[in-house]
């Protein structure tokens, strides 16, 4: 598992630098393969936690590249050794090391967080936990070149909307596990995927986005599944006994969203390709054949639920406010760490485990999923340890009453509108 433990901002996808040159699909395949899930055992925790930059006097306006940019070069060093970036549309993003266990990852996180936002506090601006902005209408803020790219690949593939509001409008907790001993991999992937309805319907925190309630608990992960299939949907086929194969398959037909020649050109292809045509030459792009380094750049721009990254990077979860998430983050992990705790979620879920849509619209109001969420949550809360007793009190009630953070966002922008909702959060008034 390899995470980047700097504190800085810099470009968080790298250009490909020189490399072999890929002559076929099935090398390419091989190269996939041999980069998808390492051997060995489980107990590292990676975790990441984007949040919506707010201005504190005028939480309609989103904060400038330069502004955000100039908050984070003050920063002092972060304890807990996250690295921080920028989203496109100006959200926050604290990228935690692989700590030893669930609770060193979630210590270190809340320690990060406090300082962040003490700084953030500091220059007028509040960090606001919702999976997708309520309020301001998509736009682009980080002048990357990537990021312009991915802009004209979404628009050219008839999605730019669902595009700009993914980039620009979402955030989450991201949860990094070890892939485990190669024997029990295809188990652990597929619990990995069958906990995604689950999970977000515990964790469905963004019921409006652009100024409207939208009629789904989590639209952030709505506005995902707009996007095409083929670079957002689940990886696993049916039958699921082979992930490195079928993660293989999936980028190889997924298509290539950009060519990057340097850090500060990337050309957006904009009819679809799939890699493998790159790779087998049917196609030029670039006027060249693909290296080992583009192949590589590639499976960034794919952003399945679970994506293996030689770890499983598990990007279901909304972003929830600081109360909850050191809860959700110890459940799922506990779930696919502990065999006991893995046992029982897999009973729990199988009822549910392709019910992503259903999940996302009704969050705990699908007595289906709620009765999944019950016994998975009260699992995890049997194991967890007292540090984290409150937060996951907190979320067992939660769950046991069917309500996920989305029903109290709601309520208080009922109670208050949107941009006195969206100020107090940001402040951490909850």
């Amino acid at each position: 598992m390899t995470f980047i433990i700097t504190s800085e901002v810099d470009n968080a996808h790298p250009p490909p630098t020189a490399s072999a040159e890929l002559t076929s699909a099935d090398t390419a395949a091989r190269h996939v393969a041999a980069g998808c899930l390492q051997d060995g055992s489980v107990g590292r925790v990676g975790l990441e936690i984007e949040a919506h930059c707010i201005d504190l006097a005028d939480p309609g306006r989103r904060p400038s590249w330069d502004e955000l940019t100039a908050t984070i070069a003050g920063l002092p060093p972060l304890p807990g050794g996250s690295r921080v970036t920028v989203e496109p549309g100006g959200a926050v993003e604290l990228s935690g090391p692989p700590l030893p266990g669930p609770l060193a990852a979630i210590d270190a996180m809340a320690a990060d967080r406090a300082v962040l936002r003490t700084a953030f506090a500091d220059a007028g601006f509040g960090l606001l936990l919702l999976g997708a902005d309520p309020l301001r209408p998509p736009q682009r803020v980080n002048p990357g070149a990537r990021y312009g790219a991915m802009e004209a690949f979404f628009e050219a593939s008839d999605t730019g909307a669902a595009g700009a509001a993914m980039m620009t409008s979402t955030a989450s907790v991201q949860v990094n596990l070890d892939a485990g001993p190669s024997d029990g991999w295809a188990g652990r992937v597929r619990l990995a995927h069958a906990l995604g309805p689950t999970m977000i319907a515990i964790a469905a925190n963004s019921p409006l986005l652009n100024g409207q309630f939208c009629g789904w608990q989590s639209a952030r992960q709505r506005v995902w599944s707009q996007l095409d299939s083929a670079r957002c949907g689940p990886i696993l086929g049916a039958s699921g006994d082979d992930p490195v194969s079928e993660w293989a398959r999936y980028a190889l037909k997924a298509p290539v969203m950009l060519v990057n020649h340097c850090e500060a050109d990337a050309e957006p292809v904009t009819e679809w390709v799939p890699f493998a045509d790159w790779a087998d030459g049917r196609v030029l792009l670039g006027g060249r054949r693909p290296t080992e380094a583009d192949l590589d750049y590639h499976l960034t721009t794919l952003f399945p639920p679970v994506r293996p990254r030689r770890w499983l990077e598990i990007r279901y979860l909304d972003s929830v406010p600081d109360t909850i998430w050191p809860a959700v983050v110890f459940t799922l992990t506990t779930l696919l760490d502990d065999p006991g705790a893995a046992a029982v979620a897999t009973e729990a879920t199988a009822p549910v485990a392709t019910a992503w849509d259903r999940a996302a619209q009704l969050g705990l109001g699908d007595r289906h999923l709620r009765s999944a969420a019950h016994r998975c949550v009260l699992t995890a809360a049997e194991r967890a340890p007292a540090e984290l007793e409150e937060s996951m009190r907190q979320l067992v009630r939660s769950v046991e009453e069917g309500r996920c953070p989305a029903d109290d966002f709601s309520d208080r922008v009922i109670d208050h509108g949107i941009a006195l909702a969206v100020s107090q959060l940001a402040q951490g008034e909850l």
